[in-house]
């Protein structure tokens, strides 16, 4: 019985087994070795030691790059804001808290309209029209029609990348369709409510035939806001940027201040009122937060 380190990651945990992965696509179940304390997340990568029959005794986790809470996963390059083009609506706010806390956790984060083959609504309109042009990775999907599953795949290849969205956006279909053979259960929109119910029971991570893996989590019932100051929020979207040059103060925020490159950019229409708005909103979350902690 020979340890053998492996460029491994642990895919799944279910029931005090981990299931690890290495680079040539072998997955071993396996259980942490009683002396390990340390608290084990999917996307660790591991050292085992291989017992025969796929099995294995995990000995040691090897520091994370990264570590987000929710959903619990380390080790993450990259996010999917996956939305859909209708039924139900893509969320203006949801999408740029997403992006917030992609870019503020370190991931490259892709905007995915989804469901693309059905009739766009007015928030879908406003994303196309905005977010590509002001240079944010954007890509249209369907999980039905296999529109923009290639790209997808190419995007991820070589990533560690999770999905992000509402409920009912497509998120289990999309991820069947560029998996293939995976068999996720979805669950169609409600007509009354206007949203789907989560099927996601647990942190997984799929290989996708292009190299990569890809993540299903349970879907984020609440988002909080990190603990950061209301000066550094507006470096996390990079779409102000090119117009903070023209603010009066080097630490503006954008928010009261009279001469602000930013707002003078919203009422040129360079920025859309709901981008704005939901800076604020945000914004006004953090100084809110600022005041607690004192």
């Amino acid at each position: 019985m020979t340890a053998h380190q492996l460029n491994s990651v642990i895919i799944k945990k279910i029931a005090g087994f981990y299931y690890v992965q290495d680079d040539e696509g072998i997955i071993y179940e396996s259980k942490l070795r009683g002396k390990l304390k340390q608290k084990v997340l999917t996307g660790d990568r591991v050292i085992i030691t291989v017992l025969g029959d796929n099995r294995g005794i995990i000995e040691q986790v090897l520091p994370r790059d990264n570590q987000i809470l929710r959903p619990s996963i380390a080790n993450v390059t990259m996010v999917l804001i996956v939305l859909s083009q209708d039924r139900p609506a893509p969320s203006l706010m949801l999408l740029d808290r997403l992006l917030f806390l992609g870019y503020y956790n370190g991931l490259q984060p892709i905007v995915i309209l989804n469901k693309c083959d059905l009739p766009e609504s007015q928030a879908a309109s406003l994303i196309k029209e905005y977010y590509p042009a002001a240079g944010f990775n954007f890509l249209l999907s369907s999980g039905k029609t296999g529109c923009g599953i290639e790209e997808i795949r190419e995007a991820v290849a070589g990533q560690v990348a999770v999905m992000a969205g509402p409920s009912g956006s497509g998120k289990s279909t999309l991820l069947n369709t560029l998996g293939e053979g995976l068999e996720l259960r979805t669950q169609e929109v409600s007509s009354k409510i206007g949203r789907g119910k989560h099927t996601t029971r647990h942190v997984q991570l799929f290989p996708l035939p292009t190299g990569g893996l890809i993540a299903d989590t349970p879907g984020f019932s609440v988002i909080d806001m990190p603990k950061i100051s209301r000066k550094k929020l507006a470096s996390y979207f990079p779409d102000f940027q090119s117009y903070t040059e023209l603010c009066e103060f080097r630490d503006c925020i954008h928010y009261k201040e009279r001469l602000c490159g930013v707002k003078q950019a919203l009422e040129a229409g360079n920025i859309p009122l709901s981008r704005y708005n939901n800076y604020i909103a945000m914004l006004e979350e953090v100084i809110s937060l600022e005041r607690s902690y004192k």
